[in-house]
């Protein structure tokens, strides 16, 4: 079976764009190498190296994302924040992640310390994205204090000793990628894949949980739907 070619070609790439998105799509759907994502698309008749594959999700992933942001609801403005270890080339970086009340990611960033300083720039980098938080739910960490009083002083800030489980959730599809992957190469890398593949599962991966069948369906055929309208958007 072959993808058909209904799309516009993209300029300078002798794949159509639906198998470009196609491949993006399940590398960052599912827990996929590139050489997985190689043998699907010759299954179906696709002949494209993994290198090729590494250069479409680098290329495009963050246009996918970045569509996902442009186009989701506002946050709610109950944020939960956690900061989490990663290891790179034998280096400690620290792995910072928010999550709204819906636990929908907002944003991610890599960094090598676990200081006040660093919890303000990723504050700032939040609050310029989403404006100032109504409540700031973190653990006990002493370095989120001074900088959510200063950038966020109307909020109420909720410091935690227990875990903080509505992001602590979040954090599992990292080290499960981390571990296919064997681990990070570069904090540039970690950052790339991880603001993207965040994104994609915001609008792919609903609460179950919290929905009936047929609103998992609709919402499932809505993200699709997205997923097309995004590739159209797709540029060389």
């Amino acid at each position: 079976m072959k993808i058909p070619a209904s799309m516009p070609r993209l300029k300078g790439f002798r794949h159509p764009r639906e198998i470009i998105a196609y491949a993006v799509w399940v590398y960052h759907r599912f827990a996929l190498s590139t050489a997985d994502v190689e043998d699907l698309l010759a299954e179906r008749g696709v002949i494209v190296s993994r290198e090729t594959i590494r250069l479409w999700v680098n290329r495009f992933g963050a246009h996918f994302a970045d569509c996902i942001r442009r186009d989701r609801p506002s946050a709610a403005d109950k944020w939960h924040l956690d900061e989490v270890v990663i290891p790179i080339n034998g280096i400690k970086y620290w792995l910072w992640r928010a999550v709204d009340a819906d636990g929908d990611v907002l944003d991610i960033l890599v960094q090598p310390r676990r200081n006040a300083k660093a919890a303000t720039r990723f504050l700032k980098r939040l609050i310029a994205q989403f404006g100032a938080p109504r409540v700031v739910v973190t653990d006990k960490l002493r370095s989120y204090f001074k900088p959510i009083r200063d950038l966020a002083p109307d909020a109420d800030h909720r410091a935690h000793k227990g875990p903080n489980n509505r992001i602590e959730r979040s954090h599992r599809p990292t080290r499960k990628r981390e571990k296919i992957m064997g681990r990070f190469k570069s904090p540039r890398q970690g950052q790339r894949f991880l603001a993207t593949h965040d994104q994609i599962n915001t609008i792919f991966r609903p609460r179950r949980y919290r929905i009936s069948t047929i609103s998992y369906r609709h919402s499932r055929s809505d993200a699709f739907q997205l997923w097309a309208d995004y590739a159209l958007e797709m540029t060389a």
